[in-house]
């Protein structure tokens, strides 16, 4: 026996098991408690997310129709200052707008404004290719710039003119094709968040609705002409 015990060694009796004192029964329900509210906010703040992200869908559809259905009484000024607005306040942007392309004097004009300096910007001009937005709309490419005082193709013309301060935009181009009609824009976000690529798409949608209120209001004119 004692040389089976020296191969083997001496036997161990079982650990005994930690036995689990009231203090830390108390604290591991308060833990699982204070999980359990987390997670129920958590989902609350999901639901509420999904709850604006529908509305905010509802109405881009709205104005998808709208766009789909113009006709020679239709104010479409109005509508695609409905779709700016909806795009605004999908991506929490504060300021934004709508310039379109006057081919005569390769100008790109301020038609559609929303924010601090409305009133004042509508039917401004730039020349085609300054800014950022000249750029978008002469390479026919979408951007997000979270600083723009950090990028060489912003111009400080429009700001300094109307006493306004650019810190961030997305800028994506109203395309019919390959034609350029115009440019919308994103100013600053709400809370000094950064752009990111879902306002991007929700931009794009936006400049596609747009282009088809811009195409067939020019269809409804020229069948008014003939």
């Amino acid at each position: 026996m004692e040389s089976i015990k020296r191969l083997f060694g001496q036997s161990k009796k079982p650990a005994k098991k930690p036995v689990a004192t009231p203090g830390y029964m108390q604290g591991t329900i308060q833990h699982l408690q204070n999980e359990n509210i987390r997670l129920k906010e958590e989902v609350a703040d999901l639901q509420d997310e999904v709850v604006q992200l529908r509305l905010k869908l509802r109405a881009l559809r709205t104005l998808q129709e709208a766009s789909m259905n113009i006709t020679p009484h239709t104010n479409v000024m109005k509508l695609l200052g409905r779709v700016l607005q909806s795009a605004l306040l999908c991506i929490g942007a504060s300021d934004g707008s709508l310039m379109l392309v006057d081919d005569d004097s390769q100008e790109l004009v301020f038609a559609v404004v929303h924010g601090q300096v409305k009133n004042n910007l509508v039917g401004h001009r730039i020349p085609l290719g300054t800014g950022i937005a000249g750029w978008v709309a002469e390479n026919r490419e979408p951007l997000v710039i979270p600083d723009v005082q950090r990028d060489s193709r912003f111009s400080t013309t429009v700001d300094q003119t109307f006493r306004f301060s650019t810190r961030s935009m997305v800028c994506v181009p109203v395309l019919d094709e390959e034609r350029v009609k115009g440019v919308f824009q994103a100013i600053n976000k709400f809370e000094d968040e950064p752009f990111n690529d879902a306002d991007l798409a929700t931009m794009c949608l936006a400049a596609q609705l747009a282009t088809t209120a811009i195409v067939r209001a020019e269809a409804v004119a020229a069948l008014q002409d003939t």
